[in-house]
């Protein structure tokens, strides 16, 4: 009779643990509403912030399009996988620092253009739209 309840808490855990898992791995492309302003223009130049520890912030990042950029990418105390970034469209794979800030140059984008990055695990993801 105990092993029936410990296999069934134990099948409930793995269950729990497998939702939670496809959660975070949804593939939903999130919507306007999912975006956040997180660019500056600093010297004719746009600067897209990001942070990343369990994860990317913010998901979606709406910039200008034919203009200079930088990505700068916020890290602090971030020890899981989205330090190794990896932005396949512009050739961009590296190790974040676990404290600091990494910047990441851009050439100008043109309008309709996006920047998909993602971390080395394929768990987190950010995306930048150029309009």
């Amino acid at each position: 009779m105990k092993a029936g309840i410990i296999s069934l808490i134990v099948a409930a855990i793995l269950l729990g643990g497998a939702v939670l898992l496809a959660d975070g791995r949804s593939t939903q492309t999130p919507g306007p509403e999912d975006t956040e302003s997180n660019v500056s223009i600093v010297d004719g130049t746009q600067v897209i912030m990001l942070s990343a520890k369990g994860g990317y912030s913010p998901k979606v990042t709406m910039a200008k399009a034919d203009m200079p950029a930088v990505i700068r990418v916020r890290t602090n105390g971030t020890f899981d996988c989205s330090s190794a970034l990896t932005i396949p469209s512009i050739g961009y794979s590296g190790n974040l620092p676990p404290s600091g800030e990494t910047d990441i140059t851009l050439a100008p984008q043109e309008a309709g253009a996006t920047l998909d990055g993602i971390c080395a695990m394929g768990m987190y993801s950010f995306q930048i739209r150029f309009n």
